[in-house]
């Protein structure tokens, strides 16, 4: 797929306040070790926690609360023609509300399949394809060093390259929103130091 631009961003588009209603309630729920796509729900091993913390390193819950969607999925939408896509798209994902501490980082990742998701019949999910991939910057960026998120728009496997040339780098401290375009973009990377200033 040729696309004109991969990625589209807003600047400051969440309200602060919004940001930080976001932030309390996520800090609130329960968290669970992050993974990734290949280890899906079961149980892992010690040597898989192991293998897996060599890729991310970060604690999630999970989001569906329709506050949190009524938030953001307007600028998804406003993204997606903005930028040119005009995907159709009727679902979205559970919001994955990632914390970060001191050293944890999320490597280079693709955040798309080659193949439809396979679910259960009855699951919305099944038969779809993440299309587009939306990060929110919740915290103020006066509190925490770190941020890079990078794009390697050459779609070459992070695991077998042994040089990034031409990689993209782009603070998420200089925009509170982002959205992307990941169907095109396969691999990105987040470092996150999260120190307190």
């Amino acid at each position: 797929m040729n696309l004109t631009n991969y990625y589209w961003y807003f600047k400051s588009a969440i309200p602060e306040n919004i940001c930080d209603d976001i932030s309390k309630y996520g800090k609130q729920l329960q968290e669970q070790m992050a993974v990734t796509g290949g280890y899906g729900d079961k149980k892992l091993n010690k040597k898989q926690v192991i293998d897996l913390k060599k890729k991310r390193d970060s604690d999630i819950v999970w989001m569906s609360d329709r506050w949190v969607y009524k938030e953001i999925q307007p600028y998804i939408h406003q993204a997606n023609a903005a930028a040119g896509w005009n995907f159709n798209w009727d679902y979205s994902e559970s919001c994955q509300f990632t914390k970060y501490k001191k050293g944890q980082y999320y490597d280079w990742h693709c955040d798309s399949w080659d193949q439809p998701y396979q679910r259960q019949q009855g699951d919305p999910s099944h038969g779809k394809v993440r299309k587009l991939s939306v990060t929110v910057t919740l915290s103020d960026p006066k509190n925490y060093k770190g941020g890079e998120l990078e794009f390697d728009f050459r779609n070459l496997d992070p695991d077998k390259k042994e040089t990034l040339k031409n990689v993209q780098r782009y603070s998420l401290k200089d925009h509170w929103l982002y959205f992307l375009l990941l169907y095109g973009i396969e691999y990105v990377q987040l470092k996150v130091v999260n120190e307190t200033v």
